[in-house]
């Protein structure tokens, strides 16, 4: 946060500074994986038993594995690059996304609750998400993907902070 920003004390949508950790490209990953592979292997399966219909369910099987081949390579790389986040003394930063890019600012005065989650995949990779609830009607700003010991503490860092932040949070 610049002096100008402390000084007047507002929050102004601007780029957040921190990347993600690196392992969550191989999470989102593993998680295209499962995506694309189960009904890849569905069709395999099928195509293998049905003799009849071997050649119209093999060759959207090749054609769904070469996409999801595509997207398992590209999309994580391309995400990591995109997704940013950053906590401040006055707010939260996030942005996500892939061809529409969502910025999310969350002040200290609105935070209602901070929660982190470790699904099954997630803890493989010792990752987490700290979810931050505000009142407002667009939902949660949700950072994915942060070292789960990292989420830890920036749940308690944010807990701390909006406990000491003048504010109804409604």
């Amino acid at each position: 946060m610049n002096s100008v920003e402390a000084e007047r004390g507002k929050v102004r949508l601007r780029p957040p500074r921190n990347a993600l950790d690196q392992r969550v490209v191989g999470w989102w990953r593993l998680q295209g994986t499962f995506f694309w592979g189960a009904p890849v292997l569905v069709l395999v399966v099928l195509g293998l038993l049905v003799t009849p219909a071997r050649f119209w369910l093999l060759t959207p099987a090749a054609v769904f594995a070469v996409m999801g081949l595509v997207w398992v390579i590209a999309m994580p790389l391309w995400w990591f690059k995109v997704h940013r986040w950053e906590v401040t003394e006055t707010a939260v930063y996030a942005r996500s996304g892939f061809f529409w890019q969502e910025w999310r600012v969350a002040p200290m005065s609105r935070i209602q609750t901070v929660d982190t989650l470790r699904g099954p995949l997630q803890q493989v990779f010792k990752l987490a998400t700290v979810t931050v609830t505000t009142a407002s009607a667009r939902g949660a700003v949700k950072i994915r993907g942060l070292d789960h010991e990292l989420a830890a503490s920036l749940a308690e860092q944010l807990t701390e902070t909006t406990q000491a932040t003048p504010g109804d949070a409604t």
